[in-house]
């Protein structure tokens, strides 16, 4: 015996006295980590331009998993590692022009965000029915997310990775939140259907009680998205109108493409003529107004008369009203505005873009990233300002709702242009910086969700694609290609009814903050109690 375990020591495939003590167990602690990476991971790939929604519900049940009963340190470990996971793949657009600095910077910030709200998921894991509780915490921390720093970020929002999935519906309920709960409920309810049925088999008997609590978390959510599939209709309310969106292309994609700002507006006036020809050969149907992407004229038109003449001569072969996106200059304050420009009377309305984006289109903290490093203030040479009023352009019969780019990932900045009369939606952006990046993809499944949310026809007139036609049921009927001029021509329905969402607006998203606070401040007097009797 003596000598065959020394010849196994010293045996060059296996010399167990090489391996530290203690390693076995490190590692069995290092496993909940990878797995809470590969949960965010899994997240992500359930984002468009993937149609795998279904995903997102196995990623929750294993960041569940991952959560439950564990401690607040370790949760927050666990927690920003699914961000990491999740947000680096997600997020890898906005580093494609300027590096990855802003990029990983950007991840690290919004990831300590899911941290926190994995700290408040452990809290309430240990909560009966604790995936109602855990959901509502997840969805606190996306109401949060979306409002600070500088006034928010809403990408990655577990509902604007639903545009082809059956949970949609909800969306009419109570917006992004109600969605975005209903798919965390059945996600973590997915875990505990799970843990209990491992948990009922080892003792040989199920908690009845739990057990239909797990059950019904999976059961309500699918169930309840059902029966809103009753509010989404895409029938015309208030007749109908005939749309054409234009798509001009840039010469290249980049940052540089600002410097091209002519040829962006020459590109997107040649296609509206091209347009034009089509519609007087008979070969598409007269739309009743042109929808130009956002940035299709950076040249100030009120400023410069070429840009005006530009704009007017193609105004005057449409033969109908445009909606133009330009840089404005008044008082020395530059504006992202829309202009609805009629082929007689020139400009006749305007809508300033309200949620302006930091770091691109303002620089927050500009002296201190200055003193830095200057080339970083040289990016955005002068900020924009803010507009204050939604927009509501009347054209004819048609009332279009005005969400410049950005602002279709706001709740409200969509939401105020339907409480304002809009009969229709049109989110003019433009996404030449991100190349052929995901973003496109991911901001047009926003524009999805809200078509269904708001019960309302939505257009997307991209600079360089994917522009797209969505009906009200989140249908996509038309769409262009990436960095190729073209153009759109629907009869889309126009409507007035008001959604539950949009009736209640913010009011759903306050009642799952409050319920979030509700299961965190039970968590944390059942924990103090506990404490006490323990050392009593």
């Amino acid at each position: 015996m003596t000598a065959t375990a020394t010849s196994a020591d010293t045996s060059p495939r296996l010399r167990p006295q090489t391996v530290p003590q203690g390693w076995g167990p490190r590692l069995v602690r290092l496993v909940p980590a990878g797995v809470a990476a590969l949960s965010g991971v899994l997240l992500y790939l359930s984002f468009p331009p993937r149609p795998l929604w279904w995903l997102a519900l196995p990623a929750l049940a294993v960041l569940g998993w991952v959560l439950h009963g564990r401690g607040w340190k370790a949760a927050l470990g666990h927690g920003y590692l699914f961000g990491l996971g999740f947000l680096l793949p997600l997020l890898v657009w906005t580093g494609v022009e300027v590096g990855p600095g802003p990029w990983l910077a950007l991840v690290a910030v919004e990831a300590v965000f899911l941290a926190l709200a994995g700290v408040g998921v452990a809290a309430v894991s240990r909560l009966p029915a604790w995936p109602v509780w855990a959901a509502a915490v997840w969805i606190a921390g996306e109401a949060v997310r979306a409002r600070v720093p500088f006034r928010g970020f809403p990408w990655g929002k577990i509902a604007f990775g639903q545009a082809d999935g059956i949970f949609l519906p909800l969306a009419a309920v109570g917006g992004t939140p109600v969605l975005g709960f209903g798919v965390a409920l059945c996600g973590f309810g997915l875990y505990e259907v799970v843990r209990q049925a491992v948990a009922g088999r080892r003792a040989g008997a199920v908690r009845r009680s739990a057990a239909a609590a797990a059950m019904l978390s999976v059961a309500v959510p699918v169930a309840g998205a059902a029966a809103a599939r009753s509010l989404v209709s895409d029938a015309a309310e208030n007749g109908t109108a005939t749309v054409a969106l234009v798509q001009g292309n840039v010469p290249r994609a980049g940052l540089d493409f600002n410097a091209q700002r002519r040829a962006v507006l020459d590109y997107h006036a040649r296609e509206t003529e091209r347009l034009a020809a089509q519609v007087a050969a008979g070969k598409v149907a007269r739309p009743d107004f042109v929808l130009w992407p956002e940035n299709s004229s950076d040249i100030d038109p009120f400023a410069h008369t070429d840009a005006r003449y530009v704009i007017g001569r193609a105004a005057a072969s449409a033969g109908v009203p445009i909606s133009v996106g330009g840089v404005v200059e008044r008082d020395g304050k530059l504006y992202n505005e829309q202009i609805l420009w009629d082929p007689d009377k020139g400009p006749v309305d305007t809508y300033d873009k309200r949620q302006i984006q930091p770091f691109g289109e303002y620089l927050p903290l500009r002296s201190l990233l200055g003193a830095v490093n200057k080339d970083w203030t040289t990016m955005v040479r002068q900020d924009f300002t803010r507009g204050r009023d939604p927009g509501v352009f009347t054209v004819g019969g048609a009332r279009i709702g005005l969400a410049t780019c950005y602002e279709a990932a706001f709740d409200w900045a969509v939401r105020d242009t339907v409480t304002g009369g809009a009969q229709m939606i049109s989110v003019p952006s433009n996404n030449a910086t991100f190349d052929r990046s995901e973003m496109t993809y991911q901001q047009l499944a926003m524009s999805r969700v809200r078509a269904v949310e708001h019960s309302r026809t939505v257009t997307v007139p991209v600079t360089s694609g994917v522009s797209a036609i969505i009906m009200p049921d989140g249908r996509i009927t038309q769409r262009t290609g990436m960095f190729v001029p073209g153009h759109l021509v629907q009869k889309v329905p126009l409507r007035s009814s008001k959604t539950p969402a949009t009736q209640l607006g913010v009011l759903p998203e306050a009642a799952l903050v409050l319920l979030a606070a509700g299961g965190l401040g039970w968590a944390i007097g059942s924990g103090l109690r506990g404490r006490r009797t323990g050392g009593a």
